[in-house]
């Protein structure tokens, strides 16, 4: 098999340094020097920084397999919890040393990069409609109350999900993961 393109070898070092240090204190050097590439290389393919991370963060949502969310052939709500103990082990297998790529660059880029922050919005907006599905699946088989919109409940868990990753960073333990399982699965949705 061949080499990959510089490219595509310069996105997944970004998205690697990215999640791993965040924006700021991955510089390109960094980025390229991962990849295996010259710096110069970089410009060829990226007119700068923050384009770059956009493309990250547009990879690090395929990683998160949001499309088994949409497989009709699962039980709803089994398909959702899947998603977030799928989720769950990442973080913990890294030993919590890293969150979300898209939470991380909206807090620690938003106010600063309009191109980012964006770029964060359409993906929280991606991954709250992809959440919708299974939910509002739940709802019409009767599984969930339908008392709350569907779009509502998903943003709802995204925005939970999203702090629980912090609590988990900050505390080094698994207890943020079963408080947001607990409440999600046992009293949200059940």
């Amino acid at each position: 098999m061949g080499r990959k393109s510089m490219r595509e070898e310069i996105v997944e070092a970004a998205v690697e340094q990215f999640h791993t240090y965040g924006f700021n204190a991955a510089g390109v050097k960094d980025i390229t020097n991962s990849a295996g590439v010259p710096k110069g290389s970089f410009y060829n393919h990226f007119e700068s920084k923050e384009a770059l991370a956009v493309v990250a963060l547009e990879r690090y949502g395929e990683s998160i397999r949001l499309g088994e969310l949409t497989e009709a052939s699962t039980d709803p709500l089994l398909r959702l919890r899947q998603h977030f103990e799928f989720l769950r082990e990442e973080n913990i297998s890294r030993g919590f040393a890293r969150g979300c790529l898209v939470g991380g660059f909206g807090a620690e880029m938003a106010d600063h990069s309009d191109m980012i922050r964006e770029a964060v919005r359409l993906s929280l907006e991606g991954w709250a409609q992809a959440l919708a599905a299974p939910i509002a699946q739940a709802q019409e088989s009767g599984q969930v109350a339908a008392a709350t919109d569907a779009k509502t409940l998903a943003r709802f868990i995204l925005n939970a999900w999203e702090g629980t990753l912090i609590s988990a960073r900050s505390d080094h333990s698994e207890d943020s993961y079963d408080i947001f399982f607990d409440t999600v699965f046992g009293t949200l949705l059940a």
